[in-house]
């Protein structure tokens, strides 16, 4: 049962790949729900179906069955332009692999995700100005991605999911190549920015400690929620 201030709700959620003759069971029947300003984590073994679950949730991966539903808007009945659409609007994503464009500044990268989107620049260099204020990052704004440190890379990769102001945040273990201080360090910043957006962020992790930092904690076990 949803309540007003829901903004997700999952619901008998499952994927199945086939493999040659065989059928893997990827994600299981699964269902839960989720409110803006809420940060919610993800934990389980390699295979449990964490990334399958979120890349659904972001419309990067079709269901096999069950429903998803964000704002009132059910992503299985999209079409395909509008789920391209809703990827680009309504989603921002936060990989392991910070996915940075090597040749351009920090501020730069930040630009593209606005191009993209067809922001005014006026309107875009306010937004990235603003971004590496939060992020703390004012200073490194003119810095290749090739001279940041992985934990400032991460913060950019942070700030480029906020670029168009999603309602949603999927983070795929965001701190694999970071030592703990810098992990929590981007953790952190991720929940602040989630609260104070009051946006809806999921991280999927291996790291307990890092996912303790969350308001909930899901774990996976053979594609089910346990």
């Amino acid at each position: 049962m949803s309540t007003d201030n829901e903004m997700l709700q999952v619901e008998n959620l499952s994927k199945t790949y086939t493999s040659g003759s065989e059928e893997v069971h990827a994600v299981q029947e699964v269902s839960f729900n989720a409110s803006a300003g809420e940060f919610l984590a993800i934990v389980g073994p390699s295979g449990s179906g964490k990334t399958t679950l979120i890349a659904m949730i972001g419309a990067l991966l079709t269901p096999s069955r069950g429903s998803i539903q964000i704002n009132n808007q059910r992503l299985e009945e999209l079409s395909q332009k509008k789920r391209t659409h809703y990827r680009k609007k309504n989603v921002g994503y936060v990989f392991q692999a910070n996915n940075l464009v090597p040749f351009l500044t920090a501020k730069e990268n930040l630009l593209l995700i606005s191009e993209i989107g067809g922001v005014k620049k006026k309107v875009a260099r306010n937004r990235v100005d603003k971004l590496l204020e939060e992020l703390g990052l004012s200073k490194r704004k003119n810095a290749l991605a090739t001279d940041l440190s992985g934990g400032e890379r991460q913060r950019i990769a942070i700030g480029r999911a906020l670029m168009n102001k999603p309602d949603l945040i999927l983070v795929d273990e965001p701190t694999a190549a970071l030592d703990s201080e810098r992990g929590q360090q981007v953790v952190r910043s991720l929940i602040q920015e989630v609260k104070q957006r009051q946006v809806l962020g999921i991280m999927v992790t291996h790291d307990l400690a890092m996912a303790a930092q969350a308001d909930r904690v899901l774990e996976m076990k053979d594609g089910f929620l346990v």
